[in-house]
């Protein structure tokens, strides 16, 4: 048999007197008085048996065991107020959220996304551009594209495609004096670096026989992928392609494939949503949308 909750009132007590460590400050957002948090706070003492708070020259500290318990108090009442928040805004019915990494935004989901809501007008897609892995319990997103090997606890993963890495550059800089023909070319070119794969450089020339020292020699440092494949187009340098970054730019005469070494991901990207609300009717289409239009040459799924 499960213990019945304590007091909502006490718990929202608690919840604002540990955050401003004060029962003034406390009253002062919940619009009651400091005498009324105090007996919230010590009822709710009552149905726990233990004690809160404790009084040390003038100021309060919280104990031991509310120090335990305040983050999953502090977590119901966030998971509350977004609860009701969407409640409220049922103009989010047809607005389907989409994280993922901004070089991947720029470079291949957005060109797509014009051609998913024309025959799609009844859903607006908004791109949320982000590094971090996107939290679906606290945050307002429905689905995201994430780069790994699929396996996510309490997510659907489809498989979406591989990336490939490899040098691209200008066609002016490769058929330029001083000409690439030969990864050993390098040598003598500006590498663009892009600071979330920092690696990538020295994995490649590692591939290709060529010193990692190459990749420490000066070069242009950018924020975001993205940014050094438009530096790359700038004719600026050479930087690291990944496929569904360079593609549309290849395609276009844009960029140019100087070498044959290709260095394969170990992973890939997945289109990923809550198990619960995977098959939602918009997240479902875009989904298989964005599937659909992915090159028939993508190869499988790494394997296990």
């Amino acid at each position: 048999m499960t213990s019945p909750l304590p007091s909502l009132n006490g718990l929202r007590a608690f919840e604002a007197a540990a955050r401003h460590l004060s029962f003034t400050r406390a009253a002062a957002e919940l619009n009651v008085t400091q005498t009324a948090i105090s007996h919230q706070i010590r009822r709710l003492e009552e149905q726990l048996g233990l004690r809160l708070f404790l009084r040390r020259n003038r100021a309060l500290q919280l104990t031991r065991e509310a120090q335990s318990y305040l983050p999953a108090v502090r977590a119901a009442f966030e998971d509350l107020r977004q609860a009701t928040d969407r409640l409220r805004r049922p103009e989010r019915e047809g607005l389907l959220t989409v994280s993922t990494m901004a070089s991947l935004a720029a470079k291949w989901l957005l060109p797509r996304i014009a051609a998913f809501q024309d025959i799609n007008p009844g859903i607006e897609v908004r791109i949320s551009a982000s590094t971090h892995l996107v939290d679906f319990r606290r945050e307002e997103v429905d689905m995201a594209v994430r780069y790994g090997r699929g396996h996510w606890p309490g997510l659907r993963a489809d498989w979406l495609m591989a990336e490939d890495i490899f040098p691209v550059c200008s066609p002016a800089l490769r058929d330029g004096e001083k000409a690439l023909r030969r990864p050993e070319d390098l040598a003598h070119h500006t590498l663009l670096h892009a600071t979330l794969s920092r690696e990538d450089w020295q994995l490649w020339l590692t591939a290709a026989g060529l010193p990692t020292a190459l990749a420490r020699k000066r070069g242009l440092n950018f924020d975001q992928n993205f940014m050094a494949i438009q530096a790359a187009i700038d004719g600026l340098g050479v930087a690291l392609g990944r496929t569904p970054y360079v593609e549309a730019d290849i395609a276009a005469g844009r960029l140019v494939v100087p070498f044959d070494v290709v260095l394969p991901a170990e992973a890939g990207f997945y289109v990923v949503a809550p198990e619960e609300t995977a098959a939602t009717d918009k997240i479902a289409r875009l989904r298989d949308f964005l599937i659909a239009s992915v090159a028939p040459g993508s190869r499988a799924p790494p394997p296990e």
